[in-house]
């Protein structure tokens, strides 16, 4: 495994621990007394890097490279507790290699789409994730994109760059308001709702699809609209942002077909899961001028983006960057680190995922 030796003396008693642990016997659900060996698949923060080192027998990955399916397999092999990403893909196949050490999936992110729970289940592995800190972040990310689309902010920018802007015309690159105009959130959770604050503050009227009605009391200060069906919904929107986790229920949410429900003069901003939308489809109809734009953090086959899309004035691309904040990723490594510490020490971990969440 690449696991490259990180900056401090303490890797050296490390590998003393990493020969030694496979000759453990399997264990009950409680850690052992010494410190539980923990593999990290990326680079975290350093501040939370640096914890780990104190508190546990942390592996880094001092170079960020995406661990191959090889070196995920040797890294549930030996560790107790593996802290994977939303890069690592933590199928049967590779929980089934599990040693009988790994009792934790203490996931760096919320969305656990990567992660086959079913599996970790029938193991025995308990799997955590990082809730509730991301919001703001994502939220902002999804309203920046409410508004770069419409009044063409990308597209202006990239002009500007280029050289080749003449001067102010009273009909130059017109875009649309967004005060007005009808949002529809899929998925009305902590993000959603995130979101419909700061798009009622810009004077859009909200509208909603979720499994099930928020609290009445969230409504009335939203003034949000409630649909329980989504093709209705999508048929009367103006914007459309996508807040709802990836699952089976969620893939090809926005299918083609729903997708031509939209009004032409829409725009579709996604900053949840690519899988969700279908991507050739909303190709096909930006191409086409069947929908007026998108915006676009997340692609269903990430990090390849499609490269008809690449050619498109009318879209705005970003590289994943909805939860990209120093702070946010300080807060998601911190909630790893109590979920960790508390696991070792024989509780449940606050942020158990559970298979009644999806």
């Amino acid at each position: 495994m690449r696991f490259k030796e990180p900056p401090t003396g303490l890797w050296t008693r490390g590998r003393r621990v990493a020969r030694s642990i496979g000759k453990r016997s399997g264990r009950s659900q409680e850690m052992p007394s010494k410190k539980p060996v923990v593999v990290v698949s990326r680079k975290l923060p350093d501040v939370i890097e640096t914890r780990m080192m104190e508190l546990f027998d942390t592996r880094l990955n001092v170079d960020d490279h995406p661990m191959t399916k090889t070196e995920l397999i040797e890294a549930v092999k030996i560790a107790d507790v593996l802290v994977p990403t939303v890069t690592d893909r933590i199928d049967a196949g590779i929980l089934s290699q599990a040693g009988p050490n790994l009792k934790l999936v203490a996931n760096f992110g919320t969305g656990v789409d990567h992660i086959d729970l079913a599996t970790a289940r029938q193991r025995g592995i308990t799997v955590t994730n990082t809730p509730g800190v991301l919001t703001e972040d994502t939220a902002d990310m999804a309203m920046a994109l409410i508004m770069s689309v419409p009044r063409r902010i990308a597209e202006g920018e990239r002009l500007i760059r280029s050289g080749d802007w003449k001067g102010w015309s009273p009909t130059f690159m017109l875009g649309h308001r967004i005060w007005g105009k009808r949002l529809g959130i899929i998925g009305m959770g902590r993000i959603g709702q995130a979101v419909a604050r700061r798009a009622k503050a810009f004077g859009m009227s909200i509208h909603y699809h979720n499994r099930k009605r928020v609290h009445p009391d969230i409504e009335t200060e939203l003034e949000a609209t409630y649909w329980e069906s989504l093709d209705q919904m999508l048929a009367r929107m103006d914007v459309v942002t996508v807040h709802c986790p990836h699952t089976p229920a969620t893939f090809h949410l926005l299918s083609a077909r729903r997708l031509e429900l939209l009004p032409k003069h829409a725009y579709v901003v996604n900053t949840a899961r690519g899988e969700i939308v279908d991507e050739n489809a909303l190709t096909r109809m930006l191409i086409r001028g069947d929908l007026a734009g998108a915006g676009l953090d997340v692609f269903e086959h990430e990090p390849a983006v499609n490269p008809k899309l690449l050619a498109l004035d009318n879209v705005v691309l970003l590289p994943h960057l909805g939860s990209a904040t120093i702070e946010g990723r300080v807060d998601m490594g911190e909630k790893v680190l109590v979920n960790i510490k508390t696991f070792a020490d024989g509780h449940q971990p606050p942020d158990r995922v559970l298979a009644s969440m999806f």
